[in-house]
C-alpha cells in the first residue's frame, strides 16, 4: 500500500461541479494538469488535497456519499459544493497537502492559468433580501432540523445569538472550520444553494 493524494477540483468553466479523484503523491499537480485537455476551456482549480494510505477506499467512500449528485457514472464529477467533500475528508483526519501540491511542477502554462482566473470571478455573498427570503423567515438545517431565523440581509438568529449563516452552520454541525452554508439549510423546503444559484445565475 502506497501513499497517494486525494484531490478535490473545480473548474470555472463548469460552475457547480466538483471532480474527486486520487493519484500518486509525487506527480499530483502534474496529473491534475493533464486533465486540462483540448476539450476543457480552462485549467482545473485545486480546492483541497490530502495524503492518505487507503486512497481507493477514501475515493470510493466519497463517490458513494455523493452518488445521488453524480452527473455521469463514467465520470468523477458531482453537482456539490467543494466544501462538502472537503468536510468529509477533514473528518477522516487526513494530512492536508493542498499547498504542497500547488507548489509542485505543472504542465499548465501561465497564459492558461490566467484565462482560468479571468473566468473564476467571485460570486456574491449570500444575501437573504436579494434571494427573496423575508426577515423573520425560518431556515431549517438539513442535518439536525434546527431552525435559524433570518434577522437581516446577511445574518440569522441561531441559538439565541445573531450571527452569519456560515457561523450558524459551523455551530449547528459542531465543526471547527467553516463550510458553505447553502447545501445545509432549506427555506420552504428548498435548499438555499438552489435559491442562491437561481438568484445569482449569470
Amino acid at each position: 500500500m502506497e501513499w497517494c493524494i486525494v484531490y478535490v477540483l473545480t473548474n470555472p468553466a463548469m460552475p457547480g461541479l466538483v471532480k474527486i479523484g486520487f493519484t500518486a503523491q509525487d506527480d499530483a499537480n502534474a496529473r491534475i494538469g493533464q486533465l486540462y485537455t483540448t476539450g476543457v476551456p480552462v485549467p482545473f482549480k485545486l480546492e483541497f488535497a490530502c495524503r492518505v494510505l487507503n486512497a481507493e477506499e477514501v475515493e470510493k467512500a466519497l463517490h458513494l456519499a455523493f452518488a445521488p449528485n453524480r452527473i455521469n457514472p463514467r465520470r468523477e464529477f458531482f453537482q456539490i459544493d467543494p466544501e462538502q467533500a472537503v468536510a468529509i475528508l477533514r473528518l477522516l483526519h487526513v494530512e492536508e497537502t493542498t499547498q504542497e501540491v500547488e507548489n509542485q511542477p505543472s504542465p499548465v502554462d501561465q497564459q492558461s492559468k490566467n484565462a482560468g482566473l479571468r473566468l473564476n470571478v467571485r460570486r456574491p455573498n449570500l444575501n437573504f433580501e436579494q434571494m427573496g427570503i423575508p426577515f423573520g423567515a425560518e431556515l431549517r438545517s438539513v442535518q439536525t432540523g434546527n431552525v435559524a431565523i433570518v434577522e437581516s440581509a446577511r445574518t440569522v438568529l441561531f441559538d439565541n445569538e445573531e450571527m452569519s449563516l456560515t457561523a450558524a452552520t459551523r455551530k449547528d454541525l459542531e465543526l471547527e472550520y467553516s463550510v458553505a452554508p447553502g447545501p445545509h439549510w432549506t427555506y420552504d423546503g428548498v435548499r438555499l444553494r438552489e435559491i442562491y444559484n437561481e438568484t445569482y445565475s449569470t
